[in-house]
């Protein structure tokens, strides 16, 4: 932001300069071409160089997030995500005849480790061409990685350009545009995203920072990365549909309720839902489509809790926070339809400072949740699934962290809420595990002292014992040699006389 744009923002909105300021001036950010950095960051390399500055040529939003990951894994993520870029980059390429597409796709995991492998037959009019241009410099800097790291990547790549020469054929063979029901619309999101979240998950484990087991929850990394992708997919509505790319799925854009609840027919292609006179049940589409993705919600909770490195939780919560957001956001908006929108910056910056713990990010969930269960309206044909999805968001929050709770913070202890009629109950609970954890301790130091009792009085017994023999032993002894000196004595005596 220039000068200028500081300035009007603090005129207009005085509270959102004062959230950027702060983020500014404390919100730490990696510099990773920093010297003594780079046994890290590789930025002594050209090679690496040239992949960080792809990194945020590509990436809208994931560029910072990454760079914060601590020590060399924040640059394995970074090869990661160009691998799955250059990937996406020729599954959207429609210049390319279907034929052609198929062998880049499905040999592209040999593509990524072949050194000196570039692709320049892209169309130009694709974003992300030059990354494909100079793929040679991903191909030696993924060389250089531990095979563990290695291994993850390569799999994850074979994996997803199988799915997406699968959907790839369909559209180019088939003359079908949409994906027809949920099922479909969930495995497409699978392949290109939440297959990413599996591939973060084998990353996280393989570097250390977190457990083995974090790479075997398939289910919860999925849901973390199928949360994101549906969230991006509602937000992209009218980029998509002028892009000629149709996401949503007929099962739902197409149900005659949405067009019944308001004396319409069922959408028969998905751009009308932008035009004229059809915003009502363009809503009830829309709030549809941010149900299915909200079902995701508890799930990306669960998996943050399992986090133990604060990098990497910040790396995968801070999107999680920032897709609830934009859900929040899209949901009863009705621009979301002619133009692509996006949360504020200070917003954004607020969500970034406080997304640092499971708490906190459970809180924003359900904040969010709330906002949006308020804004929905009886009329609404998906209102008790919202509500109803909404409400067990905060049952979550609440189950794990309960609200009339105040944590401990500067060394003091916690305290309950005493305007919340739970904290009674919870101060009996807390009262009786107290005295039951000092009635547990008091027996076992007095199981500790009466050991320590019994041990004293038998030394003290074997003590005595052990005198009284060295006492008799000693007496039995003056008493020998008196005798026997008495009785020589005699004998010299008799001898004399």
């Amino acid at each position: 932001m220039g000068a200028l744009s500081w300035l009007v923002l603090l005129l207009t909105h005085p509270g959102e300069f004062r959230i950027l300021l702060q983020y500014w001036l404390w919100h730490d950010q990696r510099d990773v071409s920093v010297p003594s950095d780079h046994a890290n960051t590789g930025w002594d390399r050209d090679t690496m160089r040239r992949c960080w500055h792809f990194l945020d040529l590509t990436s809208r939003s994931f560029a910072a997030v990454i760079k914060q990951v601590e020590d060399d894994l924040a640059r394995v993520i970074c090869l990661y995500y160009l691998v799955l870029r250059g990937l996406d980059t020729i599954e959207d390429d429609m210049t390319l005849p279907d034929e052609k597409k198929q062998l880049l796709l499905r040999n592209f995991h040999k593509h990524t480790l072949t050194p000196g492998w570039t692709f320049t037959e892209s169309g130009p009019d694709e974003g992300d061409r030059q990354l494909l241009v100079e793929y040679d410099n991903v191909v030696e800097e993924l060389r250089m990685l531990k095979p563990s790291y290695l291994d993850v990547i390569v799999d994850i790549t074979k994996k997803m350009e199988a799915g997406m020469a699968d959907y790839a054929h369909k559209a180019q063979t088939t003359g079908s545009v949409y994906l027809e029901k949920i099922e479909e619309y969930d495995l497409y999101c699978h392949y290109v995203a939440g297959l990413v979240g599996e591939g973060l998950s084998g990353l996280f484990s393989a570097s250390g920072k977190e457990g083995e087991f974090l790479a075997s929850q398939l289910e919860l990394a999925d849901s973390m990365g199928l949360f994101l992708q549906k969230t991006n997919i509602i937000r992209d509505f009218r980029e998509d549909v002028d892009d000629q790319r149709y996401f949503w799925p007929r099962e739902i854009w197409g149900d005659e309720k949405y067009g019944a609840a308001v004396g319409h027919p069922a959408f028969q292609e998905m751009k009308e839902m932008h035009l004229a006179g059809n915003e009502k049940q363009a809503e009830y589409v829309q709030s549809a489509m941010i149900l299915n993705a909200l079902c995701h919600a508890t799930d990306s909770l669960d998996y943050l809790r399992l986090l133990k490195n604060q990098s990497v939780f910040n790396f995968c919560a801070i999107p999680q926070t920032m897709a609830i957001a934009t859900l929040h956001l899209c949901f009863k908006n009705p621009d979301m339809f002619q133009r692509n929108i996006k949360i504020r910056k200070a917003e954004a910056a607020q969500l970034i400072m406080r997304s640092k713990n499971p708490r906190d990010v459970a809180y924003i969930f359900k904040e969010y949740a709330q906002k949006i269960h308020a804004k929905c309206t009886a009329d609404d044909p998906s209102f008790i699934k919202i509500a109803a999805v909404c409400g067990r968001i905060e049952k979550w929050c609440e189950d794990q962290y309960p609200s009339f709770v105040n944590m401990a913070t500067g060394g003091q202890a916690q305290t309950f809420d005493t305007t919340d009629v739970r904290s009674r109950v919870a101060q009996i609970l807390d009262d009786h595990q107290r005295k039951a954890w000092l009635e547990k301790k008091r027996e076992e130091l007095l199981r500790t002292t009466g050991a320590a009792t019994t041990a004293r009085e038998k030394g003290e017994e074997a003590t005595a014992a052990d005198t009284f023999k060295f006492v008799a032993i000693a007496f039995t002894v003056v008493t020998v040699i008196s005798l026997g000196s008495v009785f020589g004595i005699m004998l010299l005596l008799d001898r004399f006389t």
